[in-house]
């Protein structure tokens, strides 16, 4: 239940951190019944006075290179949109189409509503700088509809900045910084900053509900104006995610974001959601990690499109891939088994964890949003029940 008090103190948040006005111009192909396709597009210019040009879900889907075509058409200095946008646009955007583009004009690229790689990014700004891409211009940020829509965002024209951890401590629930040579390093991207003076951003253990020390990893929980009245006709998880409190000191309430990640010299580091934390042998494991392993053991597995998931086992959680291979590989017949012994020997390697069982699905078949994002318990519900478009499964036993 979003109110106009809301809305209003939210577009008024997202001016301060994005810096618009009157003079900026907006390109957007994000539909309208997403928040950030609605609140932070559609309404924003009208809070702000700017311009906006509108494109069609499909048709970027369908044709990435026109998203990048529209910013240099109409000169737009802001425009953004999920992670696997990012990536779509390096693999499928083709180097004489890069030519005709530019991207000069684009000064706030920003990211968010999903896991942000610091690899994306990379890649991106490295595929159009002859463009005149900038990589000072990504902004990372994040939000969610709860909270009407932005909670932290970069500092714009800086970039984004990232920190290298160690995988295994933050699995135990810490964050430890690692070299970028260790074997054992993870990639963090921070999604900014909370806006000082504005709402209080709490890092707080789900299990005691006490706020967590420094370097420990939490739930994120969050007060402030733009945090949304609850929902609608549901008041006792209204009251469970909205009206929650700080055990030890009774400081609330605070809307729980059901997000885990710490803050480091400021910067607020999302490393995943609580429920599709996945627990095997006592470690925490983020399927996202997994599923970059599985994404980049293999060239005919794609991008952006694996969820990894758990079922629960006699002898524990048991570790299900789902992962879509591309249509070019599936046509050259491919052998599938050695797609899944890929799979298995990358994720044993990097996570010490044994895989369960593996369903290669067909192209543009696994369960997401719609702004892309993967939906894990959707996944898991589909595979339980039967119900993914299989073009090869695996399993082994669940213990």
């Amino acid at each position: 239940m979003v109110s106009h008090g809301n809305l209003l103190h939210n577009e008024a948040l997202i001016q301060r951190f994005k810096h618009t006005s009157e003079a900026s111009r907006g390109v957007g192909w994000l539909p309208l019944y997403h928040d950030m396709g609605l609140i932070g597009n559609a309404l924003h210019a009208l809070y702000c006075g700017g311009d906006f040009v509108f494109l069609s879900p499909l048709d970027f889907l369908k044709h990435p290179r026109l998203w990048l075509e529209a910013i240099s058409r109409y000169r737009a200095d802001i425009s953004g949109a999920p992670n696997f946008a990012y990536e779509l646009c390096v693999g499928r955007v083709k180097p004489e189409e890069r030519a005709v583009i530019d991207l000069s004009s684009w000064t706030l690229a920003y990211c968010g509503a999903e896991p942000i790689r610091a690899e994306s990014l990379r890649k991106f700004a490295a595929a159009f700088e002859g463009c005149g891409f900038r990589a000072s211009s990504l902004y990372p940020c994040y939000g969610l509809a709860e909270a009407t829509l932005m909670v932290t965002g970069a500092r714009r024209g800086e970039g984004f900045v990232s920190a290298e951890v160690s995988r295994s401590q933050l699995e135990s629930g810490q964050c430890k910084l690692a070299s970028p040579s260790d074997s054992d390093a993870r990639t963090l991207v921070s999604s900014g900053r909370a806006m000082a003076g504005e709402g209080r951003l709490r890092v707080v253990d789900p299990v005691t509900l006490r706020r967590c020390h420094p370097g420990q990893v939490g739930e994120i929980w969050l007060a402030s104006d733009s945090v949304a009245r609850g929902y609608w006709n549901r008041p006792e998880e209204t009251h469970a995610t909205f009206q929650a409190t700080i055990a030890d000191t009774g400081e609330g309430p605070f809307l729980r974001t059901g997000d885990l990640g710490f803050v480091h010299e400021g910067e607020l580091f999302v490393t995943g959601r609580l429920k599709d934390l996945i627990i095997v042998g006592g470690r925490n494991c983020y399927p996202q990690d997994i599923e970059a392993t599985v994404e980049a053991c293999h060239p005919a597995l794609r991008t952006g499109c694996s969820a990894a998931f758990a079922l629960d086992g006699h002898a524990g959680e048991a570790l299900v891939i789902a992962t879509e291979v591309a249509r070019d590989y599936v046509a050259q017949a491919v052998d599938p088994e050695e797609l899944v012994a890929a799979i298995r020997r990358s994720v044993t390697a990097e996570h010490e964890v044994r895989v369960h069982a593996v369903a290669l699905l067909q192209a543009g078949t696994i369960p997401k949003t719609s702004s892309g994002k993967i939906q894990r318990h959707a996944a898991r519900q589909a595979f339980v029940r039967g119900e993914l478009t299989l073009w090869h499964q695996s399993s082994g036993s669940p213990g």
